[in-house]
């Protein structure tokens, strides 16, 4: 049982892998994209953006069906459209076949990633649920920097239409890895089919939660769509760019396990606040100066240990039976900020004359963790959180 545990995470992970690799696509093949296709930077914003669109409206449908139908045929139907949608956006590869294709891929990806924890948090507990959490995050990172590390190579000897179609890759094993593993957990009691939420109090914590992820996510995401243009513009070396985006991301991986066990020694509060200060710094440091190595490492390792601590909270805002739906609302509030962040920082980046623009417009998103956390903090019951000191 416990080696099947174990699989299922590692099914897990390479689906968010894939998450991450299928949403960094557009934003790595930009300096491709957008001189092709004559785009304007809130353009490119609003095609990254397309991958999260279906998220504000599918997540919390998508919840209540897995609570009747089951976490297996969702979740396993979502990787599956992963892969077509990957496939659609290779079949017409203009401006509006890719958005297209990242729409049904993201779509896909809300039935994974909405129950993904929920599946995490029937399998684990204790010490080993802050360590699964913790690799379900860092794994995201690890799909985008993988997409930066082995897209520009790609579409140079093969073409963009073949970097596109490589976003099926993962998520097609991913898909098999799944189906292959997964068994409904026995240490959770059968939850009833009928109709429920969670009740007023986990709601108000989850859509703080919520709204705390989303300032993270969105703020890192639109760091990574901008930073690959901004570098290209200043006249940096591919080899430059992939080595800052790849301490950026796969940092993230040591960073974010480490965080959690700081936070069980030190607290949650103070981690978070120590790396929400030095990420937002390093963005920043990143847009207005040179050095960009340095500030990569700001913001890939010692500005990543606080994710998990954010995650874990918004997984236990919810009680077990109401965990399902209570992890779609939070994850609406997540799609919607994806979706609308990467415009809004493409369209500071117009205003501002350059993609460094939409980096410091990602600063301005992450700093707001800080006073979500801090309310959230303030609501919530004991037992909710992880460590509170």
């Amino acid at each position: 049982m416990t080696a099947r545990s174990w699989f299922i995470l590692a099914a897990l992970a390479l689906a968010r892998i894939s998450f991450g690799y299928q949403f960094q696509t557009v934003a790595t093949l930009a300096p491709d994209l957008v001189p092709r296709f004559g785009l304007s930077y809130s353009e490119l914003g609003a095609m990254i953006g397309a991958y999260m669109l279906m998220g504000a409206f599918a997540a919390l449908p998508l919840g209540m069906l897995a609570r009747r139908i089951g976490d297996r045929v969702v979740l396993g139907g979502g990787l599956a459209l992963m892969v077509v949608g990957a496939v659609v956006g290779v079949w017409d590869d203009d401006p509006a076949g890719i958005a297209l294709g990242r729409m049904i891929g993201g779509f896909g990806a809300v039935a994974m990633i909405v129950l993904q924890n929920k599946v995490i948090a029937d399998w684990f507990t204790g010490k080993r649920f802050m360590v699964a959490i913790s690799v379900s995050v860092c794994s995201y990172p690890i799909g985008v920097g993988l997409a930066q590390l082995v897209l520009p190579l790609i579409a140079s000897t093969h073409g963009v239409r073949v970097a596109l179609a490589s976003d099926a890759v993962l998520a097609a094993i991913s898909l098999v890895l799944f189906l292959g593993s997964f068994r409904p957990s026995p240490h959770v009691a059968a939850v009833s089919t009928k109709f429920s939420l969670p009740g007023p109090r986990e709601c108000l914590l989850l859509a703080i939660a919520g709204c705390t992820w989303t300032a993270y996510t969105a703020g890192y995401a639109a760091f990574a769509s901008y930073v690959p243009s901004m570098l290209t513009l200043r006249g940096d070396s591919l080899a430059l760019i992939g080595l800052v985006m790849t301490i950026a991301t796969w940092g993230n991986v040591p960073a974010t396990m480490f965080g959690g066990g700081l936070a069980a020694n030190y607290g949650a509060l103070r981690i978070l606040l120590i790396g929400t200060g030095v990420l937002v710094v390093g963005m920043v440091g990143i847009a207005l100066t040179g050095m960009p190595v340095f500030w990569a490492v700001l913001v890939g390792v010692l500005g990543s240990i606080q994710p998990g601590i954010i995650m874990a909270v918004g997984t236990l805002s919810a009680r077990p039976e109401n965990r399902a739906v209570g992890m779609a609302l939070f994850y609406s509030l997540y799609y919607a900020g994806g979706a609308v962040g990467p415009a809004v920082c493409g369209w500071v980046a117009d205003r501002y004359g350059g993609p460094a623009g939409g980096v410091l417009a990602a600063a301005a998103i992450s700093a707001l963790v800080v006073p979500l956390f801090l309310l959230h903090r303030r609501l919530a019951q004991h037992e909710v959180m992880l460590v509170r000191p």
